[in-house]
């Protein structure tokens, strides 16, 4: 295979760490994903595994003491796992020593490692033959034992020797084989696929945070649904979100080409690459299954049935919420998800009045505003049939939103022209929960009819305000 795409992105500083090795009388080789995106004409733009040039990987069989003695600047950043940080030049490079592995008990890592003097029994050690190349720059030789850049050129993902053996070893081995599926765009072996389901056991010991770092790195695949596919059809998506299954061969109403999980996959891959607006995508019809009802009614005038998903949205974000929180997304990532979900079903009409879409941006609240377009423009293409109507829809609603937010729109009690301690010092009232009653009371005031937000106006309207909240407690 043609290396030169190899030498081309090739810093100078690793060429630098294997010519000083080779003076030592040591060897270094490339390894890793910046050699596999090299030879499949990947650059770092054009794919989330293309590495930057900082984070090509060398591997050696100088010892970790060997590296601390050749390079004045070393990090023992894994030392016991032979795994050094050489900085050289003004960046950081990971060498790290030829080594060969034990049994792994725990289902995730070696219960041991040992160095080894040999390039092709540490690449026999690695997950898939794609990423079993090494590379010897100062030759411009590649090592591939494994038929690697074979596999590179049919596109195909093919585990290292026996795949069950692989798999069984590192749990999270089959996951990352349904994101390369995505990211590198690479079409599964079918040994290596068969292999899944009878390893499906050390799967379930993958961490929960391992389980969701890869997926967020499958969404940022063209088609992320390539990776949901694979776990979908061998077993993974049934251990980790049991909940999405249920979608699968659930039929949607006449308004869908599609099934409702179809209609997911296709809208995941109509949002853009940002991985946590991609889950909204992924989530937001979870709840339909679970609220899928058959009307016999006539609609439309047509006598036609069909289904409805009464409240899905607000069921699809209750189920949402505990699947996140068992992958250990973060608060904020997990609220941004939810509220996408609970929030993507717009009715909008041009019958809305300025109000009406004043006290629609204060429930979405202005910074989910973008995203939610994005998310219910890629609903609406993903549904297969002709999206002009809705798009328009939604078009007038975005220019309805920027007319009413460009005038200065009243969105939270901050926005008030009076606050608490107004209250607290012109009404004598006490700290406590009837200022922030009050003070949420005039907000819904001011959103309907804005010229009232005055000092003296909302002060009188506060007055009444506390007077019937003070006669309803002693009532």
């Amino acid at each position: 295979m043609d290396t030169t795409a190899l030498d081309q992105k090739l810093p100078q500083d690793v060429l630098g760490i294997c010519q000083r090795l080779r003076e030592a009388g040591f060897r270094g080789w490339l390894v890793g994903g910046s050699v596999r995106d090299a030879l499949l004409g990947l650059s770092s733009d054009a794919s989330v595994e293309s590495k930057a040039p900082s984070d090509w990987d060398v591997a050696t069989d100088a010892r970790p003491k060997d590296m601390q003695k050749l390079f004045s600047r070393v990090v023992p950043t894994g030392i016991e796992h032979g795994t050094v940080t050489v900085l050289f030049g003004k960046r950081a490079y990971e060498v790290t020593t030829l080594r060969g592995e034990t049994s792994y008990s725990n289902g995730r890592h070696p219960d041991s490692v040992h160095f080894v003097s040999d390039i092709v029994e540490d690449l026999a050690r690695r997950d898939f033959t794609i990423n079993a190349i090494a590379y010897d720059p100062l030759e411009r030789r590649l090592i591939d034992p494994f038929d690697g850049t074979k596999d590179l050129a049919l596109r195909r993902l093919r585990a290292v020797g026996d795949p069950v053996e692989r798999f069984r070893e590192d749990g999270l081995r089959p996951l990352r084989a349904a994101r390369f599926v995505a990211t590198l765009n690479v079409d599964l072996d079918p040994d290596t696929a068969r292999a899944i389901q009878p390893t499906l056991d050390t799967y379930r010991k993958v961490s929960p945070e391992r389980i969701r770092d890869e997926w967020l790195k499958a969404m940022t695949a063209q088609q992320s649904s390539r990776a949901f596919e694979v776990m979908k059809d061998h077993g993974l998506l049934g251990v980790t979100a049991p909940e999405l299954l249920e979608s699968v061969g659930c039929e949607q109403n006449r308004f869908h080409a599609y099934d409702v999980w179809g209609h997911t996959m296709r809208c995941m891959d109509g949002c853009p690459p940002d991985p946590i607006l991609r889950l909204g995508g992924l989530l937001h019809d979870v709840g339909k299954p679970r609220s899928r009802q058959y009307s016999s009614q006539t609609r439309f005038g047509d006598g036609v049935s069909d289904y409805t998903f009464y409240e899905h949205e607000r069921i699809g974000a209750e189920m949402a919420d505990p699947l996140l929180a068992r992958l250990r997304f973060s608060t904020e990532d997990r609220e941004r998800i939810v509220q996408l979900v609970r929030h993507h079903i717009i009715c909008y009409d041009t019958g809305w009045s300025d109000a009406a879409v004043r006290r629609w941006i204060r429930r979405v609240s202005p910074e989910l505003i973008h995203d939610l377009y994005q998310l219910v423009r890629a609903d609406v293409l993903a549904k297969g049939f002709d999206p002009k109507q809705d798009l328009e829809r939604l078009s007038l609603l975005q220019a309805h939103v920027e007319k009413v937010m460009s005038e200065g729109a009243l969105l939270s009690v901050r926005d008030l022209g009076i606050n608490g301690d107004d209250l607290k010092t012109e009404l004598g009232l006490a700290p406590g929960p009837i200022v922030g009653s009050i003070l949420r009371a005039l907000l819904e005031l001011v959103i309907e009819s804005p010229e009232l937000n005055q000092r003296a106006a909302l002060l009188e309207r506060a007055r009444e305000l506390a007077e019937a909240l003070k006669h309803g407690k002693e009532g």
